[in-house]
């Protein structure tokens, strides 16, 4: 049979008798065109032209568009129309072979279900655009029966696409039954593992733990349960949790259990549940959960009676310091809090805070043994000192106790009550082997703070109070607002001062020193000036002071000397540099190797340097420090001379070169009644016995002509302050 007898129509184009329509290739003279008269006269087929690549190209965009609008390839557009530009090369290589390929095209269908284009349209859609796109391609113009290679080709696909899915479908049912089967297995294996840690868990755990029936039977239970209610396992596996319990709680515990496996509620939590305990009742802390859908219950009893006796002892010991037993820091603070919230406004509350003034000594010298014994007879006779009072005693810190009172009319005033106090404290406390100490102490007192102080400003001014009293070196001391408020500025000034030499608001100042005699310049003194943003300068003591304060002076006065050195060396000609040393850079024993590094560093000759340092640390290691610096050729100034009782004798025993006579002798003489008749005369001895040791005597602070002239007519040879002009840069005061 040549063809179909009746036309078979794709995408409305007729086919007939196996050829195509010649409307759709050309007119009979284009068609007769593509013959040639061989040499016997027959008509031989021309080579077919191919259809033109971008009308392969648009056939393969609209099969990949219209299989991908259904599909999810995981792709690139390009990666697409590539793979589907291979499969249609194929089909038409399948359509044009002799005979024709069928195995091929039934590839290209599995090739669409790899590339899992599986969905319901992705088969119709390639059989409709293919249909009819597969009869124009050039490979299979001319050839006979057309139609039905294209058919049998996509009959092929179809056979093809259709196994593989079905195979697809069959590997998929497969890999899930596997799945199923692995997932249940690991499913038994975690039950049994669960199973296994569950007994472990029950076993090893410290609260008792039961599992009942809905009826309250024992059906499981750890040693820790029958230990608590003191049976065996055979005697507990005849018993319920209502046997072991007294009747009236027994029924209310039924009842929860009822409403907890109706699911009325999700847990029961009693606490100090009794419970019957070899006849005696125990109160443990009962818990109660449905398990298994709730058919069985799961007990758990926690007996924390020890646990709850040791949170009470920690909680106490929290509060409370433990060589003593007197409330701690925080117990007091919260109480404070309280009362000053609480207290009656017109009798209000006072705190005592005591130091014990000779505690170091005691336990360094007779062992820690005995400070403890002191420290234990302090809380009992401050105990007893305020026997009577609504008083809270505490214990601060190592030798430090604080008393609240909350004042009441009767109660004695403050004077009262620190003569009390001082009573007590004045009895020897003898110790085990009958040797009796004295444990006096610096007092510092807050009385009716007032409404608007906080718990720690309270407490603040307590200690600023005392550490003011220890300064002064008196007993006790009422708080002033007045000298809270400049302690706690200065105590501020000290805290931020590393802060602010590190940020350079530290610097060097240089004052000018005058021979009295003529009034030339004799040397440039460095000193420290801190310029402080909105609050003014302050001046070097100052300075030092508050460096000793936080022990940032060592380091502060390193820099000072070394700057220093380094300002002098840059002129050659100028004066010599004074730099005086506070106390603990002059007992610094690298204070010898310090200069000398910093004289050779910045190549300031020692003829040109000078050192002072105080007479009162001239002691020890800063006697050996001021004789070896004098060998090495650096004039040395002992300052704040005359006022100690070793003065005299380090005139002769050091060979002073300099002295500097104390800042606070120049002080009161500057005062209008001046100095009296035996300061002046002992003065006056002090100088001419410096001058028959071969010193010369310095004075600093003058601020007049007067001053000048009164020292000057004392014998003294060397004056600075402000009268002889402002202090400046190094480079000012030494041309």
């Amino acid at each position: 049979m040549r063809g179909y007898e009746q036309p078979v129509r794709f995408r409305h184009r007729e086919y007939g008798n196996g050829e195509v329509n010649p409307s759709a290739v050309g007119s009979p003279s284009r068609r007769r065109g593509r013959h040639r008269r061989g040499p016997s006269g027959m008509s031989v087929p021309q080579p077919r032209q191919p259809l033109s690549s971008r009308e392969r190209i648009r056939l393969t965009k609209k099969w990949a568009y219209l299989v991908a609008q259904s599909n999810y390839l995981p792709l690139t557009q390009g990666e697409i129309e590539a793979q589907f530009g291979t499969m249609l090369d194929q089909l038409v290589r399948a359509a044009e072979a002799e005979p024709m390929d069928t195995g091929a095209a039934a590839r290209v269908g599995r090739q669409l279900v790899a590339l899992n284009c599986v969905s319901k349209d992705t088969l119709a859609s390639t059989l409709e655009v293919l249909g009819g796109g597969l009869l124009v391609q050039p490979e299979l113009r001319g050839r006979r029966q057309v139609a039905e290679r294209v058919v049998t080709v996509l009959g092929a696909l179809a056979a093809g696409y259709s196994d593989s899915t079905k195979q697809s479908i069959f590997e998929q049912q497969q890999n899930l039954t596997k799945s199923l089967f692995a997932a249940a297995k690991e499913t038994q294996q975690s039950l049994i593992a669960a199973m296994a840690r569950f007994d472990e868990v029950v076993a090893a755990s410290a609260s008792g733990i039961g599992i009942t029936d809905r009826t309250g039977r024992f059906l499981r239970s750890n040693e820790v349960l029958r230990t608590v209610l003191d049976v065996s396992e055979n005697e507990l596996s005849g018993l319920t949790l209502f046997d072991v319990m007294p009747k009236e709680e027994a029924l209310r515990i039924r009842t929860a259990c009822a409403e907890l496996t109706d699911g009325r509620t999700d847990r029961i939590r009693h606490r100090r549940t009794t419970l019957l305990s070899g006849g005696e009742p125990v109160r443990p802390l009962l818990s109660i959960a449905p398990i298994r859908g709730g058919q069985e219950l799961i007990v758990i009893l926690d007996d924390d009676s020890e646990l709850a006796l040791l949170r009470n002892q920690l909680k106490h010991q929290s509060l409370h310091d433990v060589l003593t037993g007197l409330p701690n820091r925080q117990y007091l603070s919260t109480r404070l809090e309280a009362l000053l919230n609480q207290a009656d406004r017109d009798t209000g509350t006072t705190l005592y805070q005591l130091d014990l003034d000779a505690f170091s000594v005691i336990a360094d010298g007779l062992g820690r043994q005995a400070g403890d014994h002191v420290l234990c007879s302090v809380a009992d006779r401050l105990r007893a000192a305020f026997l009577g009072e609504r008083a809270m005693i505490a214990r601060l810190g190592n030798d430090e106790f604080a008393v609240l009172v909350e004042n009441s009319r009767a109660t004695p005033d403050v004077l009262t009550m620190i003569e009390q106090i001082k009573d007590e404290l004045a009895e020897p406390i003898y110790l085990a082997d009958g040797r009796g100490v004295a444990a006096p102490a610096t007092i510092g007192v807050v009385h009716r703070p007032p409404a608007e102080m906080s718990m720690e400003d309270v407490l603040r001014t307590a200690d600023l109070t005392l550490r003011r009293a220890r300064r002064k070196g008196t007993q006790w001391e009422l708080h002033d607002a007045r000298l809270d408020t400049d302690d706690r500025e200065r105590c501020g000034m000290a805290a931020v001062l590393p802060g602010a030499w590190e940020t350079g608001e530290v610097g060097l100042v240089f004052n000018r020193q005058v021979e009295l005699a003529t009034g030339s310049t004799h040397a440039v003194q460095a000193l420290l000036r801190w310029d402080r943003p909105g609050h003014g300068v302050v001046d070097h003591q100052q300075c030092v002071d508050l460096a000793e304060r936080t022990g940032l002076m060592l380091p502060l006065g390193g820099w000072l000397l070394r700057s220093a050195c380094e300002q002098a060396a840059e002129l050659a000609e100028a004066p010599p540099v004074e730099i005086s040393l506070p106390a603990c850079l002059a007992n610094d024993e690298d204070l010898v190797a310090r200069v000398l590094r910093d004289v050779e560093q910045t190549g300031l000759s020692f003829s040109r340097l000078r050192l002072g340092l105080p007479a009162d640390a001239l002691g020890g290691t800063a006697a050996d420090n001021l004789a070896v610096l004098v060998e090495t050729g650096v004039d040395v100034v002992v300052e704040e001379f005359g006022v100690g009782p070793l003065d005299l004798a380090y005139l002769e025993d050091l060979q002073l070169h300099s002295v500097r006579i104390a800042r606070w002798l120049v002080e009161r003489q500057a005062r209008p009644e001046g100095l009296g008749p035996v300061v002046l005369r002992s003065l006056t001895q002090l100088v001419a016995m410096a001058h028959e040791a071969g010193a010369s005597v310095a004075v600093d602070g003058i601020n007049s002509a007067a001053q000048a002239d009164w020292w000057r007519d004392l014998g003294c040879d060397i004056a600075a302050g402000r009268h002889f002009g402002p202090t400046g840069s190094f480079p000012a005061l030494s041309t």
